[in-house]
């Protein structure tokens, strides 16, 4: 028998892992696994849960450490996007019995920190919106006329959707307030209080899309055929704050179907160097152009559309056919 330990199980990406390991399960895996949080998670989906350190705490490493101890889990696989970087560090101090689903250190933080993925992406050649830090500019107005268009702003580092906005003028962020609490439900309201942990982004205005990706470790450096790389292709159909934001509905167009979107997807995880599961936001410019908007280098909020991914990462615990996911068993089209 398998056993997994799955962070952030109360989360969006944890909740979609839960459902497809009990999916498996039910097909014949021989599975089991329990999920971790820093909050009580009651979920049927997973038959055992246990509290986990915040991943910005100075006990995450041991208490982390201390969970693989008690679980003895074969694989561990860390869903929230804060803890990534520490993550990858303590993987490589951990028994070696224990996998943790994580890319090296150095790509762990490259995707961690937005601004960083920026630089990698751009340096490498990966199309990537206009980006700059709210501290280039002194007023909102001068963020636009250099955008020629609305701007994007979001923390360099935070989970998911949390405090992107959507700026189309000074209107949108000259809302008074005390500027120790510059965040709301809809992000910042004041320009002049944004520090550098802040990273704007020239808003592109078309289809956005959330590829789902797996890179194999021994995929090597070949970013031309991407050998070892599973994609799936999600187009968000609706966003939670409206234009921008987590995806509140996802379709899945049919595979092949959108070509350039899973060219800069695989391309931007290989030239990060990231391994592993992968969640990205791609977005078209007013040309159709795809844009890398983000790399979360971890499962998502939406891989139960692409089962070919957890797939993928139980393939070395399984045999043959036995507990893959229905849709993705030879014979049958992925739905």
């Amino acid at each position: 028998m398998t056993t997994l330990l799955v962070t952030g199980a109360g989360g969006p990406a944890g909740r979609a892992l839960g459902a497809q390991l009990a999916a498996r399960a039910a097909a014949g895996a021989d599975l089991t696994w329990v999920g971790v949080d820093v909050v009580p998670v009651d979920d049927p989906n997973y038959p055992a849960t246990d509290h986990a350190p915040r991943a910005d705490a100075w006990d995450y490493a041991t208490g982390m450490r201390d969970l693989v101890v008690k679980h003895v889990p074969d694989l561990v696989i860390p869903t929230v996007q804060d803890e990534l970087p520490q993550v990858a560090v303590l993987a490589q101090a951990l028994d070696h019995a224990t996998t943790v689903l994580t890319a090296d250190p150095g790509p762990a933080a490259l995707a961690a920190d937005k601004l960083l993925t920026m630089l990698a992406l751009d340096r490498a050649g990966v199309p990537v919106p206009r980006y700059a830090l709210p501290t280039d500019f002194e007023s909102v107005d001068e963020a636009l006329s250099w955008a020629h268009g609305p701007v994007v702003i979001k923390p360099r580092v935070s989970r998911g959707g949390r405090g992107v906005r959507l700026v189309e003028s000074a209107a949108d962020l000259s809302a008074p307030g005390d500027p120790g609490d510059l965040t709301g439900p809809a992000g910042p309201t004041v320009w002049t209080a944004l520090d550098a942990s802040w990273i704007v982004q020239t808003f592109a205005e078309g289809t956005e899309y959330c590829p789902q990706l797996f890179r194999a470790t021994d995929s090597g450096t070949d970013t031309g055929t991407h050998a070892g790389t599973t994609a799936v292709v999600l187009e968000k159909t609706v966003l939670k704050q409206g234009r921008v934001g987590n995806a509140a509905a996802v379709v899945r167009p049919a595979t092949g179907s959108l070509p350039d979107v899973e060219d800069v997807a695989r391309r931007a995880v290989a030239a990060l160097g990231l391994t592993g599961p992968a969640d990205l936001d791609i977005r078209r410019d007013a040309t159709g152009a795809p844009l890398v908007l983000e790399v979360n280098g971890r499962f998502g909020a939406n891989s139960e559309h692409a089962p070919e991914l957890l797939d993928a990462v139980l393939a070395p615990y399984e045999d043959g056919t036995q507990g893959m996911h229905p849709a993705t068993r030879p014979g049958r089209a992925p739905r």
